[in-house]
């Protein structure tokens, strides 16, 4: 059974917790996992790159020289490819990188960076936190006090908007990033060093993507 460090608002240790074998307990599918990330990283992609073709570049039409006569070889355009300051042939042009994933595949993938983390015990879960303004301070305080290891933080919230303030509080802390339970990605649980789900943020990342 998988479990992780339970911990207080207030950062301290109160035991541990088991975490739902449908989503911690999965084979891990280096396959799967690497179809994500490129799917995740490809998506994000804007395509706004773009270069001119000779028919772009602002330039004369006119012949630059005479056909004979100079001993150069036979040139008609200024914008040609093989001139300095001319257009650029087979450059990259606008397009849209992103393509669909099969659901599946996400899920096994998602369950991949899931499990792996909980492999290296590196899932932790936080009773019942709430704030009723916006707490940087108070958040950096918890973290700091839970003693996580490595640079990087997942904190995963419960879904909806009853968590505001607790997104409020937590995204603008360094090296911390936060989703919604329903928003969980492969990507985004490799980059991280640590998970730290809320209870609630659990039971749906249980709900959501358990089955």
């Amino acid at each position: 059974m998988a479990t992780a460090k339970l911990y207080s608002g207030s950062g301290d240790q109160k035991g541990t917790v088991d975490l739902p074998a449908s989503l911690f307990e999965q084979p891990v599918n280096r396959q799967a996992l690497y179809e994500a990330v490129r799917n995740f990283l490809a998506n994000r992609r804007q395509g706004t790159h773009d270069t001119q073709t000779r028919a772009e570049v602002s330039a004369t039409s006119a012949k630059m020289y005479r056909q004979k006569g100079t001993g150069r070889a036979r040139a008609g355009s200024v914008a040609s490819p093989v001139r300095v300051g001319g257009g650029v042939a087979f450059g990259p042009h606008p397009r849209d990188y992103s393509y669909v994933l099969p659901r599946k595949i996400k899920r096994v993938a998602l369950k991949s960076a899931l499990s792996d983390r909980a492999n290296h015990d590196r899932v932790a879960v936080v009773e019942a936190l709430t704030v009723d303004a916006p707490r940087t301070r108070t958040m950096a305080a918890l973290l700091k006090a839970m003693g996580l290891p490595g640079r990087h933080t997942l904190v995963v919230l419960p879904a909806g908007g009853a968590a505001d303030n607790l997104y409020k509080s937590f995204r603008n802390l360094n090296g911390v990033r936060v989703l919604r339970a329903d928003e969980l990605n492969a990507y985004t649980i490799l980059w991280a060093d640590n998970l730290v789900f809320t209870a609630d943020a659990l039971d749906g990342a249980e709900e959501v993507f358990g089955s």
